[in-house]
């Protein structure tokens, strides 16, 4: 119960990819969504979401324009290019077979 709740290695990108399909966010608003969504199960640190949107923007797999968010405030906002949205299925797809493969495993325990 006290215990830090961590994300499988290789999640987060799924999870910011797949956050960023449905709208363009700033990093702040990437965080409270998965935040949001997952039922406040799942807590994105600055610390890894920062270095993780700088690794997808390199890969090609999103890009960023600075914009005024509704507070007034400039940030950069992301959104996912055609590659990312190609990686997206892909990682989903993986994410899938990896669920599958342990669920196979727990069944056999």
């Amino acid at each position: 119960m006290g215990r830090k709740k961590e994300l499988l290695p290789g999640t987060l990108d799924l999870l910011i990819l797949t956050t960023l399909m449905r709208s363009p966010l700033h990093g702040y608003g990437i965080a409270l969504s998965i935040k949001r969504l997952s039922d406040d199960f799942l807590t994105v640190e600055e610390g890894s979401l920062y270095p993780a949107l700088q690794r997808l923007l390199l890969q090609g797999w999103v890009k960023a324009e600075w914009k005024m968010t509704d507070t007034n405030r400039r940030a950069r906002f992301y959104a996912l290019t055609a590659a990312g949205k190609k990686q997206l299925g892909l990682e989903v797809t993986q994410y899938e077979q990896m669920i599958a493969a342990i669920g196979r495993v727990l069944k056999g325990a």
